[in-house]
C-alpha cells in the first residue's frame, strides 16, 4: 500500500481532508472540539471531544455526506497568521487548542491557522487551495484515544479517514484494505480456533487454542531441529528474574520502562523477564570453560513479558506476552566473523523453506552523538560495527544502515519483512555485544592460559514464535501447508449408516501414521460439509461412499480444488508423508 505520510501530494490532500472532517463533524455536532489531526501512513486522524455524545460506526455516512456537501460548495482555503496573544484570545472558548498554543516553542512568534468558510483551526500546514479539490474521501474507523496518549487524561474519539486525488485510486486502495481485512490474523485466528484473548486474562496475553498450540509446536520442533543440527544446546530457564540481574546487565537502566513493575518477595525485588540473555549468561559462568569449547551455542524458546502500551498490541504479531525463538551464541574474537555468516546462513535457510522474499537487511548503529543511552566504549563501538559490516560486505549482501537504532550493549543485523496486512516489522535479528559478557565477568582459559572474555551474538531466527505465526497465517490467508495444518485431513462419509465404519477405519489408519485427522459424522448434507471443510481452510478432504468402501481405496479433494482424485490407501499416505517431510509450502 501506498505510504500517504510520505506521498507529499497525498500528504497534503489528506491534511486539508482532516480539516474538512472536522468542519463536517463540528456542522452536526455543535459541541466538537478537537486536539490534533495528522496524517498518518495509511491515511489520516482527528482526536475529539464530543462532550456526552458518542459518534458510532453508522454514523460515518452522515458525516461524509455533510463532508460532500461542504467540498461541493467550494470554499477557498485561506491561512491567517498569529502572535501567540492573538492566537491565545482566537481560541480562548477551547481548552485544547490553549494547551497546543501554550506549548508552543517561544521562538514560535508566528502561529498559523486555516480557515475554509465557517471553520478555523490551529495548522502549521500546508493545504490545497479549496476544499472542491476534497472529494474523493472514505472515513474508515473509529477508536479512542486518551488525550496526549496518557490513560491519566480523558478517553477522546478518534476517526480515521483516507483521502486521493481520484475515485479509481480510492477505490483500488479500498480494496487492499478489504484485502488486508480478509488475511488479518487476528480474524483468522478467531475464525480457524487458535488463539483468543480475554481481558479478562489480560491485554496483550493471548491464548492458544488446541489447533494453535499445534501449529505453534509445529514451529518450535521445526527451528530446534535446525538448531541441533548446527550445535545449538537448548535449555529452560525461569520467567522471573531478580532485578539485580537486571542491574548487572544494565537492563534495568535502559530497560525499565518496558518491564513490568516489580515485585517484592521475601526482601527481594524480581521482574518477569523482557529479555533471556542475562539467564544465558549465568548459564554460561556456571563452570569455567576453554578456549575448545567456544564456540558454545545455548538456544531456548523462551517466554518473555513486556509492557507495551495498549495501543500497541496487536494480536499474537505484538503482545505483552510472547516466546522469543532465541539464542547467545559464546565465541572467542577470532570465531565472531564465521559465526555471525552461520547466523546469516541460517536465516536465509529459513527464509527459503518459509517461501520469505519480501524482506530487508538493517545494520542497526549507534548514534555518536547519543551515546548516553548506549553502553561507553566507542573503542568496542568501532570494533563491532565493523565486524558486521565487513561480514555483509564480504556475503555481498545489499543492507541499509540505520544510526541509532543499536541495542544498548552493541551493533545488530535486522531483518525487516513487509507483512501482508500493516507496516514493516523485523522479523530476524542477530547482535553482537561485546558488552554483558564482561558486565557478567564470564571468562574462557585461551590457548596461552590466560582467562579471556568471550563475545557473545544474540540472535533470533524467528524472532517470536507469535509474531512469526502471525506472518505465516496472514502471508497464506490462513492456509496453512500441510505440514503445519492444525488438521491435515477431514474425513466425510457419504452417509452414516453404510459409510461410516469404513470412515472410521480410514481415520484410524491415518492417525497410525502420524497424519493430523478430524472424522465429520454429524448428520448435516454432504454438501455443507464439504463447504464447511472449505471453510476451515484444511488442507485435504476426504470423500468416503459405496465406491471407495468397495475398492478399499479414498477419494478426496485439495482445498480451494473441485477437483475429486481417487487413490489407493497407501498410495494416499505416502504422498501425505512426502509433502510433510519436504515441508512443502
Amino acid at each position: 500500500m501506498i505510504n500517504i505520510k510520505e506521498n507529499a501530494r497525498l500528504n497534503i490532500l489528506n491534511h486539508s481532508c482532516a480539516h474538512l472532517m472536522a468542519q463536517a463533524i463540528k456542522h452536526l455536532y455543535s459541541n466538537a472540539k478537537f486536539w490534533v489531526g495528522p496524517v498518518i501512513e495509511d491515511g489520516f486522524y482527528y482526536d475529539i471531544d464530543l462532550g456526552d455524545e458518542v459518534i458510532k460506526e453508522e454514523d460515518l455516512p452522515k458525516i461524509e455526506k455533510e463532508m460532500k456537501k461542504i467540498a461541493k460548495d467550494g470554499k477557498k482555503i485561506i491561512r491567517h497568521e498569529l502572535s501567540k496573544e492573538e492566537a491565545l484570545d482566537m481560541f480562548k472558548d477551547d481548552p485544547y487548542k490553549i494547551d497546543l498554543i501554550n506549548r508552543m516553542d517561544e521562538n514560535d512568534t508566528i502561529i498559523s491557522c486555516y480557515t475554509q468558510g465557517d471553520f478555523t483551526d490551529l495548522c502549521r500546514g500546508p493545504h490545497v487551495d479549496t476544499v472542491k479539490l476534497l472529494k474523493h474521501f472514505k472515513l474508515l474507523k473509529i477508536s479512542g484515544a486518551y488525550w496526549k496518549g496518557d490513560a491519566n487524561n480523558k478517553m477522546l474519539q478518534r476517526i480515521y479517514g483516507i483521502c486521493f486525488e481520484n475515485e479509481a485510486d480510492l477505490e483500488a486502495h479500498l480494496q487492499e484494505l478489504e484485502e488486508a481485512k480478509m488475511r488479518d490474523h487476528r480474524k483468522l485466528g478467531k475464525e480457524l480456533e487458535l488463539f483468543m484473548s480475554d481481558d479478562l486474562v489480560g491485554r496483550g496475553l493471548p491464548m492458544f487454542l488446541p489447533k494453535g498450540y499445534i501449529v505453534w509446536q509445529e514451529l518450535e520442533n521445526y527451528i530446534k531441529n535446525k538448531e541441533r543440527q548446527l550445535g545449538y544446546q537448548h535449555v529452560m530457564t525461569p520467567c522471573v528474574g531478580n532485578v539485580e540481574l537486571y542491574k548487572t546487565s544494565g537492563h534495568w537502566d535502559h530497560y525499565k520502562d518496558n518491564m513490568f513493575p516489580a515485585m517484592e518477595v521475601d526482601g527481594e525485588a524480581f521482574v518477569l523477564r523482557p529479555m533471556n540473555c542475562p539467564h544465558h549468561m549465568m548459564i554460561y559462568a556456571n563452570k569455567l570453560h576453554s578456549y575448545k569449547d567456544l564456540p558454545i551455542r545455548i538456544g531456548e524458546i523462551a517466554h518473555d513479558f513486556r509492557y507495551e502500551a495498549s495501543g500497541a498490541i496487536k494480536g499474537i504479531e505484538r503482545g505483552r506476552h510472547f516466546c522469543q525463538n532465541d539464542a547467545h551464541l559464546f565465541v572467542t574474537p577470532e570465531q565472531i566473523k564465521d559465526e555471525f555468516k552461520n547466523v546469516v546462513d541460517l536465516i536465509f535457510d529459513v527464509y527459503k523453506d518459509f517461501n520469505i522474499i519480501d524482506y530487508r537487511l538493517v545494520l542497526s548503529l549507534r548514534d555518536p552523538d547519543d551515546k548516553e543511552k548506549y553502553h561507553p566504549d566507542d573503542a568496542m563501538w568501532d570494533k563491532a560495527e565493523n565486524e558486521l559490516r565487513e561480514v555483509l560486505n564480504d556475503l555481498g549482501m545489499e543492507y541499509t544502515e540505520e544510526i541509532g537504532e543499536a541495542a544498548f550493549y552493541g551493533p545488530k543485523l535486522d531483518v525487516n519483512v513487509k507483512p501482508a496486512v500493516g507496516n514493516e516489522y523485523t522479523l530476524s535479528t542477530c547482535q553482537l555485544d561485546f558488552c554483558l559478557p564482561a558486565k557478567f565477568d564470564l571468562k574462557y582459559v585461551d590457548s596461552d592460559g590466560i582467562k579471556k572474555t568471550p563475545v557473545v551474538l544474540h540472535r533470533a531466527i524467528l524472532g517470536s514464535l507469535d509474531r512469526f505465526m502471525a506472518y505465516i497465517i496472514e502471508e497464506t490467508k490462513g492456509n496453512l501447508p500441510l505440514w503445519l495444518a492444525p488438521v491435515q485431513v477431514n474425513i466425510i462419509p457419504v452417509n452414516n449408516e453404510y459409510h461410516l465404519e469404513y470412515a472410521t477405519a480410514i481415520k484410524t489408519l491415518l492417525e497410525q501414521n502420524n497424519i493430523r485427522v478430524e472424522l465429520d459424522d454429524r448428520d448435516e448434507k454432504l454438501s455443507y460439509k464439504m463447504r464447511e471443510s472449505q471453510t476451515k481452510k484444511i488442507p485435504f478432504t476426504l470423500i468416503l461412499g459405496d465406491r471407495e468402501k468397495e475398492n478399499n481405496e479414498i477419494s478426496y479433494r485439495i482445498h480451494g480444488s473441485r477437483d475429486t482424485i481417487n487413490l489407493d490407501r497407501q498410495a494416499f499416505i505416502d504422498m501425505l508423508n512426502n509433502k510433510i517431510i519436504k515441508k512443502e509450502f
